[in-house]
This record gives structure tokens, sequence and C-alpha cells, in this order.
């Protein structure tokens, strides 16, 4: 047998089909395609939580002695901790939406949640919600119970003596005019809303809200005019047809009439216009209300009434109070302490004098806070939430501690490299640009994620060139190339020439690393650049591509009543390149201002083609354009049209240039959510990958169907970006909301063809399974960490069956290459895609009982490479598929070496069989010498002379196996100790056994034939002495266990 060093060397093998099937009733008619059609190959998230993400609202309620925490993500779902934050679990995954904006429990029963989805922190990256949600037993289960057109919701409040009475503060959409949008109440826990305040114009919602615990009746609401665009953001400030409605409201009786605090009504406020506002009732003193204020500088403060409402003071403007109110508006006071006040800011902020002044507490966080919870029994402990997830005080901020277990970032893409295994590249919002292990001995941990590069981060790439650089860039195109090793980061941003206007980069600037020329790196401002040289000279290669709108380029008028010009809002730029991987002179730009164009010379002509779509609204954001791996004249491309309100998926293909093109979203589609990303897959032309703001959909026949994917629990989170490994055929999947997942080899969705789906069973074509070699690694974390998996080691074998299995056997087996079976898998019986392992190991030793474990002997010696046979019986067919297991291409043993070892690791399992039979042959003469004695009167000779000879053989025993109760401590160690010992050794190293293995082999066998020649003719001499004594006696003799006696026992339990 010829050993296989590469993955890939068996493909010859094999060819197109690897499928041998027995003669099997097949459909004429292709079944549908679904998620469970495609979902049975699992994902697996590897995080990272190093990073962890932004959390928009969390809550917290003690339960007994147990602490319950709820975290909602901005992007990424509802986490519950049942102890404190130790450890978290999603339970908001099963809904359709993954956007949080508030959470509530209901203070007379803590298992009623209220979850208000949608974030309210409205940056330029938000994500949205699709209504409110209850649960009535913890989160396990959830109901939308109403406002499924509000977008975002900032705040919930229950009434704590009518718990069915809960008030919803809308802010309403980010994008568009609304109606959905105002304070709503409910009476009936929900079944039924009705609008209890609403703006005067539809772009007014409520931005915060709150009650007073004592006379619930009596609730504050601040109300926010605001709208995004693609170019601009307005806080506040008079619209484009109607005058600014924000404003400041208080009702005395849940809502039935409002009173409009503002300057002439309520003494001390300030003058109009305003912007977003935030308000709060202190708990211990309800006639204290704080509120802060987005109003013209320099009126824009914190204030505070101490009257109800009825007067107002200014209080402290500082810049951590007055800072981006559009991102950070909300107050928490101390339910004990009326004058102890917090203010999530870019740094967390707190008062101890009633908002006079205020000082940050948040040295050693991230940074960039958004909602804080105060344990009522102890107001020193706090947790907070921020844009890089949670944090713990016990001291009341002085110190913090960083929760390590949310895998919620929100990554904007996703590169790979080659390595063995591959390292993923991706940037996130606001948490830089990182590295991280795509698998690693013991998981792959925190520690696992490196990070490069600083900002928001966004592109990233390894330098085909020299695998020591990066390309990493954080916001406004701001790139370098950054040392691996060193961290040192050179900036090779393109700069503009003399007297030339500002250069144009987009927030998410895109860069592109040519897949044809090593060393080419195109980054697009509203011109194209490409670099041959590493960044150090670059060439403009195209006129401006945008519609260079100037009404769309007024980024230092951005922001309402406060400027806010972040880059967030930069427009009319490159938003996606992608040049040809069958030809570098085709290259495709496509704008965030609507534009799509090619160049078929290497950029000396352009082509606008966007007008050849039809169907496709006017100024439609080109979120990806992926030229097609398989000529050059395809490419697919997606749009955006979010930032107009308009959240539908649009996807179109061409195979001319762009002349013509193919709408692959129709009417009808199953696709929901705004398009990020489309990815053609690199083997299958037919296999397409859409990520958009709900999920993940594949199209196995060129776009015509497609099915949302589910597997290994994968949410309705944003997916941004899409990578394939080639050599490993993974899909890398980036997430904005739950981190990085991988779909371990797509092979078999690629054989998914309609020839395929008609069959009733079929195994599906897969890489060459690679036997790891056998490693050791990570460490024990605690329960606090998170820990993202690994692919499994074993032999991962996909089958698909057309409908689900119900009546009738069903299983598999694997046959070696000489057909003889050695191992049998368990299998699963739904239909559609099923993925079932095989650890490639021989079934275990048996091993003599003794007073320690023998860890190493519960595995099995590990197969030789070769080909394998997968065999399933269904009823009375049965279907075999060719197995392909390949040594780790990273070892470098021989064949004549893995032979060795495997024949080694069997002798020792034989071994381990002989000593096991010898003990069990002793211990049943034990038992029977005792039972013997026990069944003779008190005095009898022949009852002592029948438990001397069970301690004489007992002796014999104790030889073998360890007795002396403490297990490994004890440092006891027999021959079995030894053995069981050596064969660990010799199974987990796949290389030639060392000669003093071998030698130590020899010599423990011996001892054991030296015992059991003892014991043989103590049983000839003395056991048929005693036997002869026991007839006189009518007692029955004792009898050996034969070997077949007990290899018919023992294997019933292998």
């Amino acid at each position: 047998m010829g050993i296989c060093k590469s993955a890939w060397c068996v493909i010859a093998l094999f060819g197109a089909v690897n499928v041998v099937q027995s003669q099997a009733t097949q459909s004429a008619t292709a079944p549908k395609v679904d998620s469970e059609t495609i979902s049975g190959l699992g994902a697996r998230n590897i995080g990272s939580a190093a990073m962890s993400g932004r959390i928009a609202a969390l809550t917290a309620v003690h339960e007994g002695n147990r602490l319950t925490v709820y975290i909602g993500a901005a992007s990424g779902g509802v986490w519950k901790s049942e102890n404190g934050g130790t450890t978290y679990k999603p339970i908001f995954d099963k809904q359709p939406v993954q956007s949080i904006g508030a959470i509530a429990i209901d203070p007379t029963n803590p298992k009623v949640i209220w979850v208000g989805t949608g974030e309210s922190w409205t940056r330029n990256s938000v994500s949205i919600g699709d209504g409110i949600y209850k649960s009535t037993d913890g989160g396990d289960n959830w109901k939308n119970v109403g406002l499924r057109e509000s977008e975002r919701i900032a705040k919930i409040l229950i009434d704590p003596t009518a718990p069915n009475t809960v008030y919803a503060c809308v802010p309403g959409k980010l994008w568009s005019d609304s109606e959905d949008r105002g304070v709503y109440k409910t009476t009936n826990g929900g079944q039924t809303w009705i609008k209890i305040l609403k703006g005067s114009n539809p772009s007014t919602g409520c931005s915060m809200m709150s009650m007073d615990s004592k006379n619930p009746k009596t609730v504050y609401a601040g109300m926010w005019d605001f709208r995004r665009k693609g170019w601009t953001f307005r806080s506040g400030g008079d619209g484009e047809t109607a005058p600014s409605a924000s404003g400041l409201f208080k009702s005395t009786d849940g809502g039935a009439t409002w009173t409009d605090l503002n300057a002439s009504t309520a003494k001390g406020l300030p003058a109009k216009p305003w912007g977003r506002i935030a308000v709060t009732v202190a708990p211990s003193n309800p006639n204290v209300v704080y509120a802060f204020i987005e109003a013209v500088p320099p009126k824009n403060a914190l204030y505070r009434s101490s009257d109800g409402g009825r007067t107002w003071e200014m209080r402290d403007r500082s810049q951590a109070m007055i800072w981006r109110p559009f991102y950070f508006a909300n107050l928490i006071v101390d339910p004990k302490d009326e004058n102890r006040v917090f203010k999530p800011d870019g740094p967390l902020v707190v008062s101890s004098d009633g908002g006079q002044s205020f000082s940050g507490i948040s040295n050693g966080a991230h940074g960039d806070f958004h909602d804080l919870w105060i344990d009522p029994t102890s107001t020193d402990r706090v947790i907070t939430g921020d844009d890089g997830g949670v944090w713990y005080s016990y001291d009341g901020g002085n110190k913090w501690w960083k929760g390590e277990n949310l895998p919620i970032s929100q990554f904007y893409h996703v590169s790979l490299d080659n390595d063995r295994p591959y390292h993923v590249y991706g940037g996130l919002q606001d948490n830089s640009s990182w590295i991280g292990d795509s698998e690693y001995p013991g998981g792959i941990t925190n520690s696992r994620w490196e990070n490069m590069y600083g900002g928001d981060g966004f592109w990233m790439f390894v330098d085909p060139t020299d695998q020591n650089y990066v390309y990493a860039e954080y916001q406004g195109g701001e790139v370098a190339r950054v040392h691996r090793k060193t961290h040192e980061g050179r900036p090779i941003k393109p700069l503009p020439r003399y007297q030339e206007k500002k250069l144009r980069f987009n927030w998410n600037t895109p860069i592109h690393v040519s897949p044809t020329q090593n060393g080419t790196v195109y980054i697009g401002s509203q011109y194209l650049f490409r670099t041959r040289d590493f960044g150090q000279t670059w060439d403009r290669i195209s006129p401006d591509l945008s519609t260079n709108d100037p009404s769309k380029q007024l980024q230092e008028q951005s922001g309402g009543v406060t400027v806010d010009n972040s880059a967030a809002e930069m427009h009319t730029t490159i938003y996606a390149i992608a040049e040809s991987p069958k030809d570098p002179n085709v290259i495709w730009t496509g704008t965030d201002d609507g534009n799509l164009q090619v160049t078929r010379d290497g950029g000396k002509t352009w082509t606008n083609v966007v007008g050849n779509i039809a169907g496709l609204p006017k100024s439609a954001w080109v979120s990806y354009v992926d030229a097609g791996h398989f000529d050059p004249g395809t490419v697919y491309a997606t749009f955006d049209l979010h930032t107009f309100g308009d959240m539908r998926p649009y996807a179109y293909k061409s195979t001319d240039y762009g002349k013509t093109w193919t709408s692959l979203v129709r009417q009808g589609s199953p696709v929901r959510g705004y398009a990020h990303v489309i990815r053609q897959d690199l083997v299958n032309p037919d296999l397409l990958f859409l990520g958009t703001e709900f999920g993940l959909w594949i199209s196995l026949d060129g776009g015509t169907q497609w099915s949302r994917y589910k597997g290994g629990d994968f949410p309705s989170v944003a997916v941004r970006d899409l990578a394939i490994q080639p050599r490993d055929n993974d899909l890398v999947i980036a997430t904005h909301g739950r981190g990085i997942w991988i779909i371990d080899d797509i092979t078999p969705l690629r054989a998914l063809t309609p020839s395929t789906l008609v069959q009733d069973v079929v195994f599906m074509r897969a890489r060459p399974t690679v036997q790891k070699i056998p490693a050791q690694g990570g460490w024990v974390n605690g329960d606090a960490a998170f820990v993202g998996n690994n692919s499994s080691d074993a032999a991962v074998i996909t089958y698909y069956l057309k409908k689900r299995h119900i009546f009738g056997d069903m299983k598999i087996e694997v046959l070696d290459p000489g057909g003889k079976a050695v191992g049998t898998v368990p299998s699963t019986k739904r239909r559609g895609l099923s993925r079932v392992t095989w650890a490639m190991r021989l079934p275990p030793p048996r091993v003599p009982p003794a007073a320690s474990a023998a860890f190493s002997a519960a595995y099995g010696p590990r197969v030789l490479p070769g080909t394998y046979t997968v065999k399933m019986t269904k009823d009375n067919q049965v279907y075999t598929m060719p197995l392909a297991l390949v040594s780790d291409p990273r070892e470098t043993h021989t064949m004549a070496d893995r032979q060795a070892q495997f024949a080694l690791a069997n002798k020792l399992v034989a071994m381990l069989g002989d000593m096991s039979f010898a003990v069990e042959r002793m211990n049943a003469v034990r038992s029977a010498l005792e039972d013997r004695a026990s069944k003779l009167p008190a005095g009898d000779a022949l009852a002592q002379r029948l438990r001397d000879a069970s301690s004489s053989a007992d002796t014999m025993r104790k030889k073998i196996v360890a007795t002396k109760e403490g297990g490994m401590i004890t440092g006891e160690e027999r021959l079995r100790e030894n053995l069981t010992d050596l064969y660990g050794a010799v199974i987990f190293y796949d290389g030639k056994p060392s000669q003093m293995q071998i030698d130590r082999t020899d010599a423990i066998g011996r001892e054991v034939a030296d015992i059991v020649a003892s014991f043989d003719a103590w049983s000839a001499k003395d056991l048929a002495a005693l036997n002869t004594q026991l007839g006189a006696k009518n007692l029955q003799p004792i009898v050996l266990i034969t070997r077949a006696q007990w290899e018919g026992v023992g294997k019933s339990g292998q």
C-alpha cells in the first residue's frame, strides 16, 4: 500500500463520482430544495469573544440565590446567564432577527421577559428589528406580540402594579419616514397595542422613557426627530419638509394625556431645536428627574428637576456628557441614591453630586458604553455594556472584569491564507483587525486571536508575496502594510495631488488583492488605485467612477443639532472592487451611489453598466461584486437600498461583461434582508452563496432557487462577507454580530446536482480525510471563557436521503481495504444532507479491572491510510462509497513507519486481551473459592484451605494489576499499568516505534507469561486437589473459564 501525503492526491482515484449504489428506486421528479436539504452540514463558531461586540441593552434580576443576567447584543441576539455572568447561552437564535434594542423583566415574575428588537444606537452599520417579543418561561420560548413595523425599540417599561400593562418606546425607522413610531401601550400583555404619544412628523419617534416606580402612571418620554441617509445624518433640527419635533413629555395618567415640557412650560429647559433626549426618574425619590438634552450649544447639557419636571437646572455639560448624542443617550440612577447617576458615553462617567460634575470610571474597559445595570441589593456591583462587550465591577467602577464568553463580534470582512491549518483574517466594528486560527489543539481560545491593527477594522489580507505581512485598514481608507511579528505598520493610503480636492474614501473602503498577479493590490476612493510595489506608489487607473454628486458630499454639515462627521457618512465613493481571476485586465468597481463600472483593458477605459440592469432602483449601493471564476465575462453583484428604506435583497448576474443581466432574487423568493455579499463557488459554477442582513442563503442551481442555511444552530444574523478555502473546501462566514463561522468541507453541496437530488440515497463526495497529527495544546480556561470548536478529528461521512427514513433498519459500517468490517457508525435519518463521523480507530482493547483508570486504553489503534469502504444497509438496499484516508501532509512518517506502529499497537491490544483473560480467570477462581468456603460450616478445615487458595490466586493477580485505592497517586505500578502506558505512547504517535518500546513490549509479555504459567501450574496442582475435597463434601468443583467463554462474554461489551 503506497502512502498518500497530499490531501488531494487521491482525486484521480475517484474522479468525479465516488458513489457506488445498488439497484434503487429513483424518483422521476426532483424533490424540493429547502433549509432541511442543505443544513445537515453543520457550522462551527470560532468566535472570537476576545474582542466581543457591541452591547445595546442589558438587565439582571436576583432569583433566589442566583443572579440572572440578560444581554441584548446590537446584532447578535439575546444571551442569558443564570450564574451572574460566568456562563451564557444564546436564547434568541430561532427568531428571525438578531438586533436587540431593549430588554425588560417583569418585576412580579422573573420568568416573563420582554425584548424589543432593533437597536436604537443608530450608527451607520446598525441592523433592524421586527417588533417586540415576549417569553413566559425565562427565554426558552418566544412570541412576537406586535409592533412588527417598528424597526427599532429603545425602551420597555412594565407597570409593577399591573404587569400586563407595558409601554414601548419606539424610535422607529432610521432610513425613511414612518408612522410606526412613538410611545405604545398594551394593557393585556401584548395582545393589542395603542399609540399613546406620537411625534408631529413622520421622522419623530421615542428616544427614551422612564417611569415613576412608586406611581407607575407617571411616565416621562423623550421624543426624537432623526433621519439617516447614506451620506448624512440628522439628529434633531429641522427636516426637509417639517420643523424639528424633538421634545420631552410627561404623563401622569398612564399616557392618556401628555404635557410638553419645554422652555415655556418648564422653567430652566433650553430653547429648541433639540435632538436626542435621555430621561430617567430616580427610583428612591421620584421627584428627582434627570434629562440629557441635545440642544444648540452651549445649552446642550444634563438637566435636573427636583420637583417632578416643573422646573429644571442645567448641570454638567462636559465633553463626556454632550459627545455624540445619537450614540450615547442613556442615564441610570442609583436605586438607593438620587444623587448618584451614571451616563454611558465614550467613557462611562458617574456623578455623586446630583449631576453637577462627572468623572470617568472606565479606565481598563473598551469604551463607547450604552447601558448599565446597578444591583439594587449592593449598588457597588454594576454590569455595563459597550462596543467591546460586557464588563463587571464590584467596587462601583474603580476596577473592571471583562466578560470573555460572548462571541458577538461584528466582522465586516474575512479573508484566509493557505497555512496548515489556515488562518482567518478580518476587521470588526470598533474592534480593530485580527488574525485567528481556524483550528488549534484543545480548541480555539480567545488567546489564539491576535490584534494586528487599530480603529474600526474592515478589509484585511495576507500579502501573498510575503506571509510576514498583512494589509489592514481602519475607517476612511487608512490602510497599512503591517509586519505580523513586530506589528509595525507602514501607512500606504493614497494621498491627494497638488491642489487636488479631497480623496473620498468610504467608511468601509475596499481593498482588493489581485487573484492573478502577486504583489498587485487595489484600493478605491472615488478613483481606483493600483500598486505593484506594496503601496510605495499608487497608479490612478480610473477617472472618478462615482456620480460625483456634490449634494452628497457635505459631510462637514452632517449631524443635525450636533455636528458628527466620523467618515461614516463619506459618500460618492468606490465600495466594491473585483479583478477577474480569468483575466487581470477585467476589473469591476461598484460605488455607494449606484454606479457599476467595468474595464476590459486594465483601467484605460471604463463602462458604466448599471443602466443595463432592468428593475434595479436608481442610486443603489453596490455592496459586493464577485467576478466569475470560470470565464472573464461573468460577474455577480449585490445591491443594497436599505439606506433608502428598502430592505429587499437585490442580486444579479451577467455573462457578457454587463451588457445584459439576470435577477437572482425574483418575486416570491424566500430570501430575506438586504444583500451584503454574493460568492460563486470555486468548483461548481451553479453553487452560489448569498449573505444578507438576515442570514446565509444557498442556491444549488445558479440562483433560481434559494434556501436559508440553518446548520449548526446558525442564527438569522447579518452575513457581511464569505470566503472559500480552496485547499480544504471550507466556507468561512463573517457575521456582523456572531463572529466567524466555518462550514467544513462544502464538497457535498457541490455534488447536490439535479441527478443527485432525485435519488433515494446517495453518499456524497467529500474531500479526502486527513488523519491529523495527534497533538496536544490549549489549557483549561474555566467556564467563563469562550472556546471555538475545531473541525472533527474523525472521518466525516456525508450522505443524502431524499426522504426521512422512518420504518425499517438502517445502519452504516466501515470496511477496510480487504473488506473486513472495522467500525459501525451511528446514523441519522433526517431528510437531506446528514453528516456522521467514524473515529478511524479499531475497537479499544479489553483491560483488566484495577484500582486505577487506564485512560489510554479507551482508544483503539488508528487505522492505516488507504481506501476504505462505507456501507449503508437501508432495509434491503445496500449503498457503498469509497472513503479515502490520507496522512497529515505535515508529518514525515513513511508508510513503513505507519505499518510498524499499527502492527505494534495491535500486538499490544492482543497482549492486553491476554492479560485481561488471565486476570479474569484469577478473579473467577477467587470468587468461586470464597463462594465454596462460605457454604461450609464454621470451623471446617477445608474452608480455611479454600480461603488460603484464594489468597494465593490474589497474590498472583496483584503482580499484574494495581489494587491500592487512590488511583495514580498511590505510585503503585504493576504490569497492567506498564502495558497500558506503553500502549498509549504507541497509539498516540503515528511514527515508527522505538526499539526501546519494542523491547519493552516483549519484556512485559514475558513477565505476564511467567505469571500465567505460575497460575496454570498452581491450578493444575492445588486447585485440582481442592476440587477433590469439594467433591467429597458434595460441593461443585471449580472450573476455569475458557478463552472461548470469556470472549463470548466480552463481545457484548465491545
